[in-house]
């Protein structure tokens, strides 16, 4: 099922013709119909892992500042 809530297939169940590994995930092939096939990035179904309870963790707050202060070359304002 499409579980990505900007997708505009969301809350529909697709059949999976392919699986595959890409980068440090998978992706499916699906049949979305009238003769279409799609990737969906596992993280945009319901086979991937469940979402945090909150849209941004405190991990991944800490993880941003880490990579805007690495682009920002740690010049402080």
């Amino acid at each position: 099922m499409v579980t990505h809530p900007f997708h505009p297939l969301c809350g529909r169940r697709l059949e999976v013709l392919l699986e595959r590994r890409c980068g440090g995930g998978r992706v499916f092939v699906c049949d979305a119909g009238d003769g279409r096939n799609l990737e969906l990035a596992e993280d945009a179904t319901d086979r991937g892992a469940v979402p945090g309870e909150r849209a941004l963790s405190f991990e991944v707050l800490v993880g941003l500042v880490a990579v805007v202060a690495a682009i920002d070359g740690g010049k402080e304002r």
